[in-house]
């Protein structure tokens, strides 16, 4: 009997009225501005729908492919303020599809978090060495994809890619010669 009220008052919160709920953040969260569009690409229909759901419910316009290639054809013709880019997708993996999106004009600017369930660490340093503004690991909390969005912003409420200063270019032996 004892057993059982104990869990009586565990799930029922007894005891507990007195103490205040724990603080989730320590601080407020800083929001994009509404309306921001972000583009999802995933195989997974569960991540994507997951995902996408969180984004609409905190006013975002989400714009959704379950492949590279379709990631990269919609990423050129709406322009997101934000892409979550999968690594292991069907045909072009997400490293090609980051690739391709840093070398087009259009897109090159494009804040890009990378995603994957793999636990290996160097995917994480690759992706960033490619050009990824961040790498987040699924399974994902719905307060570290806000985290990630909200480590973007600049100050007018907008992601914007903050790793882009290209390295220097050293000269060549051609150009450094002295005629």
């Amino acid at each position: 009997m004892a057993i059982l009220d104990f869990f009586k008052r565990l799930f029922a919160g007894g005891g507990s009225a007195s103490r205040p709920p724990p603080q989730r953040r320590s601080g407020a969260r800083l929001n994009a501005r509404g309306g921001m569009r972000v583009l999802v690409v995933d195989d997974s229909t569960t991540v994507v729908s997951l995902l996408g759901r969180m984004l609409r419910q905190n006013g975002y316009v989400v714009l959704e492919a379950f492949d590279a290639e379709k990631g990269i054809e919609v990423a050129m013709s709406e322009r997101p303020d934000l892409v979550f880019l999968d690594i292991v997708l069907p045909g072009m993996s997400g490293f090609a599809a980051l690739r391709q999106l840093r070398r087009q004009p259009l897109t090159r600017e494009i804040p890009i978090i990378m995603m994957s369930g793999n636990e290996q660490a160097t995917e994480q340093f690759y992706a960033q060495r490619i050009g990824a503004d961040d790498f987040m690991k699924k399974p994902f909390s719905r307060a570290e994809v806000f985290m990630r969005i909200e480590n973007l912003l600049d100050v007018s409420l907008l992601p914007r890619r903050h790793m882009h200063t290209p390295a220097p270019v050293a000269p060549t032996t051609e150009s450094s010669a002295v005629p």
